[in-house]
């Protein structure tokens, strides 16, 4: 995901996306943009701004472009608990 970040396009954005990423290649991720700066961190955030559940398979799609963020939602695929307004800026944070 960092090398996929878009820094100019993430001026005043302050925010903590945490990934539960089911299925064998999944696992618990932390994605920390603040400052323009953009750090993934394995493990459990202690207050995410959101948090983005889906399965290993379908993120890959998701992250490649296969899978469009708003069908992963509304399809199931993608569960988002917290500020859900906020999981919005991951298309214009980086690059899908």
């Amino acid at each position: 995901m960092p090398q996929a970040f878009k820094p100019e396009a993430a001026k005043g954005v302050d925010v903590v996306f945490q990934y539960v990423i089911s299925g064998p290649a999944g696992g618990d991720w932390m994605v920390f943009i603040k400052d323009q700066t953009c750090k993934v961190e394995p493990g459990k955030a202690p207050q995410p701004t959101c948090t983005l559940r889906i399965s290993d398979t379908d993120f890959v799609d998701l992250i490649s472009g296969k899978l469009d963020p708003m069908k992963a939602f509304t399809s199931g695929k993608l569960k988002i608990d917290g500020d859900v307004m906020k999981s919005q800026l991951i298309g214009k944070l980086f690059k899908l």
